[in-house]
This record gives structure tokens, C-alpha cells and sequence, in this order.
């Protein structure tokens, strides 16, 4: 059952060659730092594409406004000038990259979870996968990272040899998406911080603040057009067959979903995920179901044959109607992706609204 988290699939090798890869890969690591330069990077406008970058805020400039100083997950660490050498781990923070005009500062993504937003996907397979899932500590010092940003609480898992302190140890800041600092709520807020704190890390500050409210407007666009409208009971299906494991009140895909015009029908669930009985999923009637679709929990087809096969379900109107959305899960994570999400929800549940 999806806890968040995808599930780490490294085993660290001996301790001895580990010793000597990691010796001779920070060797290289420390050389390609000092040979690196920043760059110009791609801006970005309004939306999640990048554009030509402006002089103002090129890779040159930016560099004046260092050092800074960035407290992460209470990690605290000071940025003498933009990172170079970047691996992601996970796709989120990769898209969130992408969208700043980074690409030139990437040497590396990890476990992609989902179809890359239409306009990124010409950068995204322009930068070398690293691994399928989370890369090795070996393979990244490999890789001559100097900075690794990872979307899951598992990049920087310790006991796959991955632990943030391990990576400073070998010379590489690390920056853990805010998401997974422990936050209780998550909130649309935090995508936006999210944008301007990278922005900052990486000295693109109003490419940062263009591309925060470029998606704050694509929010507000789609939150008029569903203005007054009857709002649609939806219940998040994530996994689960004993019980539903859905998105709870604390979850940024309740505030997507009351954002697009509806309402999660499990928002008193004082979690961000948890489990939901089936006898609560009848009682609550949603109209629509909101399916998240993401690697190692079945595929959206087999989660609909199980919620058409149930008998109990069968008078649920989501289930009678076939009422069925489909979100990535990357949609519903903090990144440069919820804005979209809101509006692709809103036409599902308003279509009326956007003819």
C-alpha cells in the first residue's frame, strides 16, 4: 500500500570497493566542479515552459547575489555560489528544474513515476537517467554531482547509504522537497515556496517569482471559470482493496479538489493519505473518483475493473456512472505540477464551465 514513498531498490556493495568507488569518484567529482561553469540557463514565462533567459538574471549575474543561506528540513547550508552539477531524484523535483530553464545545470534524473508534462519532455530525456528507481550513492558521486535534490523522504535514505550526511560528507549539498520535512498540512503554499526557494539555491530568482505567479494565474483562471457551481463530492482513490487508501484533509489533493470546484468526500480524515473503510466510501456517495496513477500500484485500468467488480460499490454514482479522473501522482506533489491538476480536475467535474 502506497505510504508516499516509493520504495527504495539499492544494496550497497562491500564496504571496501564502496570506500575506493566513492574515493575516486569524489576525485573526479571535485575536479569536473572546479572545470564546470554556470552556464546561461533558460527562462520561464507564465507557465511551466522555459523561455530565453533574460541578461538580468543569467547564470552570470546570479552569482552577485551569493552567498545564501538555506535552511531545508532543519539542514542548514550556505550557497557561496549556484550549484552546477545536479541530480534529481524523483520526478517532481527534475520538472520543478526544468521549468526554472535549468536543464544546463542537470547531470542527472532518477526514477521517473509518470509521463513528463508535454512541454518539458524534450529537456527531461535530454538529461541521462541515472537509474530507474534511486540511484546508488556510488552511481551520483560518479555522476560528479555537487548538489542533489531529491522529491521523496527515500532519496536520502540511510539505510541504502544515501543519508543527507553521507552526501556532505563526500562535498554535495542535498535539498529535500518540503513536502517531506515533517510538514502535517500541505498546501498550494508550499509549491509556490518550493519555486522560489530553488530560485533562490540556484541564483534565478525572478525566474523563480515569474514562473510562481505564471501558475498562480492558472489556478485563479480555472477557480473563476467553476465560481458559484455546485461543488462535486469526489473521493481519491489511491490503492487498496480491504480498505481505500485515500487522500486525507492534510493532503494538497483536497485543497486541488476544492480548488477545481469539488470536494473530497474524505477531507475530515486528519491525515495527509490513510485508509477509509468501503462502508464509508457508500455512505459518502462521491459523484467522481479521482484516481492517482503512479508506478508499483496497478495500473489505472486494473483499479477500475476492481472499483466496477465490487457489488457493494454499485450503487455509489462515481461507480454507476463510470465517473472516473485520472491524475498522475506527480500531479499532486509539490512541484510545478498542482496548478495544472487543478484545471484538468475542474473540466472533468465542470465541463460545462469550459466550452
Amino acid at each position: 500500500m502506497y505510504d508516499g514513498t516509493p520504495r527504495p531498490s539499492f544494496s550497497p556493495p562491500a564496504a571496501r570497493r564502496r570506500r575506493t568507488r566513492r574515493a575516486a569518484a569524489l576525485a573526479a567529482a571535485l575536479s569536473a566542479v572546479l572545470l564546470a561553469g554556470c552556464g546561461a540557463a533558460k527562462d520561464s514565462a507564465s507557465g511551466a515552459k522555459p523561455a530565453a533567459s533574460a541578461d538580468s538574471d543569467s547564470a552570470d549575474s546570479a552569482a552577485k547575489g551569493f552567498p545564501v543561506t538555506i535552511d531545508n528540513c532543519g539542514i542548514r547550508t550556505t550557497y557561496k555560489k549556484p550549484p552546477a552539477r545536479v541530480v534529481t531524484i524523483h520526478q517532481h523535483p527534475a520538472e520543478l528544474m526544468l521549468a526554472l530553464g535549468l536543464k544546463d545545470r542537470m547531470i542527472g534524473t532518477a526514477f521517473p513515476d509518470s509521463a513528463v508534462l508535454p512541454e518539458l519532455r524534450e529537456d527531461y530525456a535530454a538529461v541521462p537517467q541515472l537509474a530507474k528507481k534511486e540511484p546508488s550513492f556510488e552511481a551520483v558521486l560518479e555522476a560528479g554531482a555537487d548538489f542533489v535534490y531529491g522529491g521523496y523522504a527515500s532519496a536520502f535514505a540511510e539505510n541504502e547509504g544515501r543519508s543527507r550526511k553521507a552526501f556532505a560528507d563526500a562535498g554535495i549539498d542535498t535539498y529535500l522537497n518540503r513536502e517531506y520535512c515533517g510538514k502535517k498540512q500541505v498546501s498550494m503554499q508550499d509549491t509556490y515556496d518550493e519555486i522560489r526557494t530553488v530560485g533562490t539555491v540556484f541564483g534565478v530568482r525572478e525566474r523563480a517569482e515569474k514562473l510562481a505567479a505564471g501558475l498562480r494565474a492558472r489556478v485563479n483562471r480555472t477557480t473563476k471559470a467553476v465560481e458559484g457551481a455546485p461543488a462535486v463530492p469526489v473521493f481519491v482513490y489511491d490503492s487498496g482493496d480491504k480498505a481505500a487508501f485515500t487522500a486525507g484533509g492534510k493532503s494538497l489533493g483536497t485543497e486541488i479538489i476544492g480548488l477545481a470546484g469539488g470536494r473530497n468526500v474524505f477531507a475530515d480524515l486528519d491525515k495527509v493519505f490513510g485508509d477509509a473503510s468501503w462502508e464509508q466510501v457508500v455512505d459518502r456517495r462521491p459523484e467522481v473518483i479521482a484516481i492517482y496513477d503512479y508506478a508499483g500500484a496497478g495500473s489505472v485500468e486494473q483499479k477500475k475493473k476492481f472499483l466496477l467488480s465490487q457489488p457493494a460499490l454499485a450503487d455509489v454514482p462515481a461507480v454507476k456512472n463510470k465517473r472516473f479522473v485520472v491524475l498522475p501522482l506527480t500531479a499532486t506533489l509539490v512541484g510545478v505540477r498542482p496548478p495544472y491538476a487543478v484545471e484538468e480536475l475542474a473540466r472533468a467535474l465542470h465541463p460545462a464551465r469550459f466550452r
